[in-house]
């Protein structure tokens, strides 16, 4: 399993179209991804609804984990698509 820890940065947090970036990338993996919000709440990184009901804004820390084949790869392109803030500025 690899993890790593992210702080979401753009303005308007997960909003829609953050998520749906980050759901169809995520989908993109044979892995087996998870994000984990700062309160411990856990969403599957494919699924937009359970993403969104995490309520992620900007600063919250969150924990992405992925376990599978292609795990390094999928942590790697997920954190950054956080660390570009989704393409907002």
């Amino acid at each position: 399993m690899v993890t790593k820890q992210l702080v979401i940065q753009n303005e308007q947090g997960f909003h829609v179209r953050p998520a749906q970036l980050f759901t169809d990338k995520a989908s993109e993996f044979k892995s087996t991804i998870k994000v984990r919000s700062e309160s411990g709440e856990e969403a599957d990184a494919t699924s937009m609804l359970e993403l969104m009901t995490l309520g992620l804004v900007k600063g919250t820390s969150i924990t992405l984990e992925a376990e599978g084949p292609d795990q390094q790869e999928a942590i790697e392109a997920l954190a950054g698509l956080i660390e570009s803030k989704f393409g907002e500025d």
